[in-house]
């Protein structure tokens, strides 16, 4: 079982459990986000990993309800940003604004500046403010005339897009797809979720008495006990391949970063800390490798005219690679 030991005051506390801390977190997104557990669950490895969320989905599914009911239940800072065409980069990192009375640049902070930032529609804004998140979401830190000022943590943002109704939107660029962690779509609801969804927002907002069940302190010692997950040298090497057979796929033009690598193995420890396990398995790996890789590649042109994605790809590639033995 994965536990994280907070400190204070010099004294120990009790261990937290990362499964049922998780769990919780889990629980109270669900009753808002109905019948999709396994979305939750990709949603909370992502924010153990670190990392960011990229909800990709036809409007109405319930996208920008996950990334708000996610921040509800964590007892930090957060900030909704509605991408616009007009929306500046300055709008997203701050600005330095000068004080007359003290006749000195005073920065003002940006919508950036909280533990779980939402960026709905986010393909909706220019690449030059789309660029801004760059910086944020790689080194967590915003820089504003030459003056760098660190993100508090934890740090996530989670980003909404349409892919289909594509008038007025800029396409995430490969250098800020590679930024997110993960990809999920939503989906369609089943038949009872949707019928239990009827008559529980008939008159309310479930949303709206969703409270807090972790906080920003707790999160953080659940990342930290994530990160310190045992991986052993064959999983790593596993890791190593799957990215590299990206790269030497004739179905593909562009093949996983290294960077793509490193989130995949700190979404496989998230994975198996939710699961309970004290060390990563194979099948965290195999598991995530859609989710983890699919948005990164790029299809080469015949791939592409032949009807095939990226998850097609990633899904073939995993099934013949050789999974390693033993732990």
């Amino acid at each position: 079982m994965t536990e994280a030991t907070r400190t204070t005051g010099g004294v120990s506390d009790p261990p937290v459990d990362v499964a049922a801390a998780a769990g919780r977190i889990a629980a109270n997104v669900g009753r808002v986000v109905q019948g999709k557990d396994a979305v939750v669950r990709l949603a909370l490895v992502t924010l153990l990993a670190e990392g960011h969320l990229l909800v990709e989905d036809v409007p109405g599914v319930g996208k920008t309800t996950l990334a708000k009911a996610l921040a509800a239940s964590i007892d930090a800072t957060v900030r909704r940003i509605q991408f616009t065409p007009d929306l500046l980069p300055s709008d997203v990192t701050g600005v330095a604004v000068y004080d007359q009375e003290s006749r000195e640049f005073e920065f003002k902070p940006g919508a950036i500046f909280a533990n779980v930032v939402v960026a709905d529609e986010i393909n909706r804004a220019s690449p030059k403010t789309q660029s801004a998140l760059l910086e944020c979401m790689e080194e967590r830190q915003v820089t504003v005339d030459g003056v760098s000022y660190e993100l508090a943590r934890p740090f996530l943002v989670m980003a909404t897009q349409n892919p289909l109704e594509m008038e007025g939107t800029y396409p995430l660029p490969e250098a800020q797809r590679d930024r997110f962690t993960t990809r999920v779509s939503m989906g369609y609801p089943d038949q009872d979720a949707e019928l239990a969804m009827l008559d529980d927002r008939a008159t309310t907002d479930p949303l709206a008495g969703l409270l807090p069940v972790a906080d920003a302190a707790s999160v953080r010692d659940l990342i930290t006990a994530v990160g310190g997950l045992h991986v052993s040298e064959a999983v790593r090497r596993y890791v190593v391949d799957l990215v590299g057979s990206t790269r030497r796929s004739p179905h593909l033009r562009l093949g996983a970063s290294p960077r793509a690598g490193l989130q995949l193995l700190r979404a496989a420890r998230a994975s198996a800390a939710l699961a309970g396990r004290d060390m990563v398995l194979p099948d965290d790996v195999k598991d995530l490798a859609g989710p983890v890789l699919a948005h990164r590649l790029l299809l080469a042109p015949s791939a592409a005219g032949g009807g095939r994605t990226a998850e097609h790809v990633v899904a073939d590639l995993v099934a013949t690679l050789p999974v390693p033995r033993g732990r």
